[in-house]
């Protein structure tokens, strides 16, 4: 690929940005959408709200972008001005659990296709409906301190440092909570992912069970 049909870097999009360019900015909210979109339905766990997060991450950006001196990468900048406004949305309605009208998050538009992959359990079976459905639930019944480093470091595959600096709390916090969320999903998954007996049975074995 060519320099001239190579795509513009982020620093490439956010100067143009900053000069105006609403080209740019578009460039911007296209190349990050779905990504702020993921993180936000994983946090508040229903479709208006994690729309509303959406919106109000990229008029944030939009409305901070000259404050931004890349410091840190753009897309670090972006998860913590996204993860603040998901913190803030449940902080303000009085909860920090998921609401009673759920969605399948496989159900919303435009979530990327690796949404399954939790670093837990690297099977084919992450890929059924149901097992991420499963994932899904136990994910929003972490402490809201837990879930927010487990999707930032396990589902966005951002670094230790990078989730430090999008939460604001330090590295050896990032690794005690990560570890903390593993082990509770791993104990709120046991039940589910061991086989049980009439799972791994044959049929003449059922047969016998049943007589």
């Amino acid at each position: 690929m060519t320099d001239s049909m190579a795509k513009p870097s982020d620093t490439e999009l956010i100067e143009s940005a900053k000069s105006g360019d609403r080209n740019a900015m578009a460039a911007i909210v296209t190349r990050y959408e779905n990504r702020v979109y993921r993180l936000a339905i994983k946090m508040v766990k229903n479709q208006p709200d994690a729309e509303d997060v959406l919106q109000e991450t990229f008029i944030t950006v939009m409305r901070k972008l000259d404050s931004f001196k890349g410091d840190s990468a753009f897309g670090t900048w972006l998860f913590r001005v996204a993860t603040n406004q998901a913190l803030m949305l449940l902080r303000k309605r009085g909860r920090l659990q998921e609401r009673t009208k759920e969605i399948d998050t496989e159900d919303a538009p435009e979530l990327p296709a690796n949404t399954q992959d939790w670093s837990l359990n690297p099977t084919a079976s992450l890929m059924h409906r149901e097992t991420i459905r499963e994932m899904d639930e136990a994910i929003a019944r972490l402490p809201e301190s837990l879930r927010s480093v487990f999707l930032l470091r396990d589902v966005e595959g951002l670094s230790a440092t990078e989730t430090g600096e999008v939460l604001g709390i330090t590295i050896p916090a990032i690794k005690s909570r990560l570890h903390r969320a593993r082990l509770q999903l791993r104990e709120d998954l046991a039940g589910y992912f061991r086989p049980s007996k009439d799972k791994i049975a044959g049929p003449s074995e059922r047969q016998e069970d049943s007589e």
